[in-house]
């Protein structure tokens, strides 16, 4: 799922950040179907505070289950059984969307995936909120909600017809409505004053900067929350062009990571000074400086830690496979998207259960 609006990102597509008028918080959920890809759940689904996994459910395990220590206090004993439900249903109507999407499309064989990302987001100063709710189909944006206008729009001929058949629903728009400026906000208030201690920690980056034959690559990793920017510079002028910014990655310890690469041409790549600088909240910014002398070609020998999170699409979650961002989006950043448990005390996952079929 591309967005002219995923991942801001996947988002950037997750995390809370500092703003000029306070922070922003944020509960998403994600929903994914696949088909075609042997020995991988047919279905997931993964719970997102401020960038910290909450709670996950996949057609192997059956079952709704915490991803923090924090959450149990903050819902009550019947919570996952309640929510393991909802999300059976919910597995039972993205099976029927991904093959209702696929015979539009007119795709039988092959890898495919049908996605959700919804949820809201709260400003805690200004105490602005917004929603959003975005499906895609094999990595592109398939209809979205227009939370302003109240009314879904299609970005592919294939989802016109869900676009009518939604848009004359005014029970599930009005439902839509409330969810996301209201129940969703409210979830997420209280998850944030339970997981406090976790969620308003602030972790500062290890960088990395070092030369791989024709680029420059800043690596910056370890770091919470997933606000973090970085500047590659080249004896001292900032670099724009040629520098290809990688997406924010979770690790599977809650922290992020993120890398930047400058493609250099042969002529710099024999003498000059490098700098990448790595600002985070969590202090000042941290500098690195990179000496290529003529002749040179550094390559330290710990270049294996820029590589270990994207492999076929997915990352390792708290010791679960999670669909995440790369098979959401295809380089470009999302609008985020979430979902909080609707319902005010029963929970219901928004796009869930009850929303129909496609």
């Amino acid at each position: 799922m591309k967005t002219n609006m995923m991942i801001a990102t996947l988002l950037a597509v997750l995390g809370s950040f500092h703003v000029a008028s306070g922070v922003i918080h944020t509960h998403q959920y994600f929903y994914t179907a696949t088909s075609g890809i042997p020995n991988f759940p047919e279905f997931i689904t993964v719970g997102v505070v401020d960038g910290q996994q909450i709670n996950h459910y996949d057609s192997f395990t059956k079952r709704m289950a915490p991803k923090a220590e924090w959450v149990a206090a903050a819902v009550d004993s019947d919570f996952w059984n309640r929510n393991t439900e909802l999300a059976v249903g919910a597995e039972a109507v993205f099976k029927n969307n991904i093959a209702v999407a696929k015979s539009r499309f007119n795709q039988t064989e092959g890898v495919h995936t049908y996605q959700t990302m919804l949820g809201c987001q709260w400003d805690d100063e200004s105490e602005a909120v917004d929603g959003y709710i975005q499906y895609g189909f094999d990595g592109e944006d398939f209809i979205t909600l227009d939370l302003k206008n109240l009314r879904y729009i299609a970005s592919k001929p294939q989802a016109l017809i869900t676009q009518n058949k939604w848009n004359t629903n005014r029970g599930l728009l009005e439902s839509d409505k409330a969810y996301y400026t209201k129940e969703c906000i409210d979830w997420l208030k209280k998850y944030l004053k339970y997981g406090s201690i976790t969620l308003e920690r602030t972790v500062r980056p290890e960088v990395t900067l070092l030369q791989k034959g024709s680029r420059v690559v800043c690596h910056s990793t370890g770091f919470y929350p997933d606000g973090v920017m970085i500047t590659l510079k080249k004896d001292g002028v900032d670099m724009h062009e040629d520098v290809d910014m990688g997406e924010t990655l979770p690790n599977e310890d809650g922290t992020f990571q993120k890398r930047a690469e400058l493609t250099v041409s042969p002529e710099e790549r024999k003498k000059g000074e490098f700098t990448c600088e790595v600002a985070h909240k969590s202090r000042e910014p941290i500098v690195k400086i990179l000496i290529v002398e003529e002749g040179s070609n550094l390559v330290p020998n710990n270049l294996g830690i820029i590589i270990g999170c994207v492999i076929a699409a997915v990352v390792v979650i708290g010791g679960v496979v999670a669909v995440v961002f790369f098979m959401m989006k295809k380089k470009e950043d999302y609008k985020k998207a979430e979902q909080s448990d609707s319902g005010s005390d029963t929970s219901d996952p928004k796009g869930g259960a009850e929303r129909v079929e496609c």
